[in-house]
């Protein structure tokens, strides 16, 4: 199925608008409702679960199936005010401390106000500090510079920031004239944006669905409980819709949709990989098989709850995970275009 330049295009718009809804781990009721309000809007029943994950049914008969997504990222949270009014944070999710060195980022305190500052280190200076270049890029080397006049842990309190408000960093989103969408956070809001595509293929009679579908949006993906509840009862299968890991020995890239053959728990359900591939061979679609070897999936978590079904993970290629990435409209396309052929038949 060649999918309209107006639906990929309401794709991206739809991974740009995601990307700026900040959301860190536990912290996702702005992404929550966006989602929320979309499907109210296109027509498609939508419920909430106790722990926050957005479940939709978009119809079709047997084989119940779930495509999961995860909307929260990785961040941070004020674990200390410095005598001096700076912030000591801890990390949400899984990164290095380069990563958001000299990042804007945004703290959001339990009362709805919000402050921006930047991350910096306690010796941010070439001109002052001639190790800078040695200095270790952890908690205690990097802080949080507000950009209010605060001088010491009392000033900084006044204004009513404390200890467990969290923070999320600026995902300074792009889209390029060459098909290029860099971001932070396109680690899950990329493959989201392709579901919320899927969607309305459906919604608007573009896909048939060949079996009862769900949608799954998670919260708590990046600290690995996300796919532990809130799953429908009833299915028999479920796939990850998340990042194509990038680098050293594996073939994925920014263009192409990744299959995963296996991550860090273990090997994915072997007839749902393989109708994967085969499909993906057949239509001739631009894509890879890999094997991800720092890496775990909603799903993943959904078995280890319990839960007995079949199991797979697809997703766009995205570059410099759990940093600055990237990803390419091309792979947005591929991942559309396999969860098109594999769930239902084009009109």
């Amino acid at each position: 199925m060649k999918i309209s330049k107006n639906y990929m295009d309401f794709v991206v718009e739809q991974v740009v608008n995601l990307c700026e809804i900040a959301s860190p781990s536990g912290f996702t009721k702005k992404a929550e409702s966006y989602l929320q309000d979309f499907f109210t809007k296109l027509g498609f029943e939508n419920r909430i679960s106790n722990k926050g994950s957005v479940i939709v049914e978009l119809g079709g008969k047997g084989d119940p199936l779930a495509l999961a997504a995860h909307i929260d990222t990785i961040g941070a949270m004020v674990r200390s005010i410095k005598d001096n009014g700076r912030l000591r944070f801890t990390k949400i999710g899984g990164y290095p401390g380069n990563n958001i060195e000299q990042e804007n980022c945004v703290i959001h305190t339990r009362y709805g106000k919000e402050y921006s500052g930047t991350i910096q280190l306690t010796k941010p200076s070439t001109h002052v500090y001639k190790d800078i270049v040695k200095i270790e890029r952890d908690d205690k080397n990097l802080e949080v510079v507000l950009d209010e006049v605060v001088n010491s842990k009392e000033d900084v309190e006044k204004i009513g920031i404390r200890t467990g408000d969290f923070i999320s960093f600026d995902p300074r989103t792009v889209v390029t004239g060459s098909g290029y969408i860099k971001s932070r956070h396109l680690d899950d809001k990329a493959s989201a944006g392709i579901l919320l595509g899927f969607a309305k293929l459906v919604k608007e009679g573009k896909i048939e669905l060949k079996r009862k579908t769900y949608l799954i949006f998670t919260g708590y993906e990046e600290v690995g409980h996300g796919g532990a509840a809130g799953i429908p009862k009833d299915i028999v299968e479920m796939i990850s819709v998340d990042m194509g890991a990038v680098g050293d020995d594996l073939k994925t890239n920014e263009h192409t949709v990744s299959i995963c053959a296996k991550d860090s728990v273990g090997p994915y359900d072997y007839d749902v990989t393989t109708s994967l591939i085969k499909i993906a061979e057949e239509k001739d679609l631009n894509f890879a098989v890999d094997i991800y070897p720092r890496y775990g999936s909603d799903v993943d978590v959904t078995l280890r709850s319990g839960f007995d079904i079949k199991h797979g993970l697809i997703g766009p290629g995205v570059y410099a995970s759990h940093g600055y990435e990237r990803t390419h409209l091309d792979g947005l396309e591929n991942t559309l275009q396999l969860l098109i052929y594999y769930l239902g038949t084009s009109n």
